[in-house]
């Protein structure tokens, strides 16, 4: 049986914390910022964990990690 290969975009976007949970980064970052308020903003800028019911979906995505 052939190795899994990692999906690379996954590899870009999720990163292993040191409990073993996935990072990832919030989505509505990139533009359109006027209409968002100043509270919304900061809160989109930090990092989020993976939801219980996508981590396996995402874990056969990154074998290696």
């Amino acid at each position: 049986m052939p190795k899994m290969k990692t999906h690379k975009g996954s590899q870009k976007r999720f990163r292993k914390t040191g409990s073993g949970k996935l990072k990832r980064a919030h989505a509505y970052t990139s533009h359109m910022f006027a209409h968002k308020s100043q509270k919304q903003k900061r809160k989109l800028r930090k990092s989020a964990i993976v939801s219980k019911s996508d981590f396996r979906r995402i874990k056969t995505m990154l074998p290696n990690k």
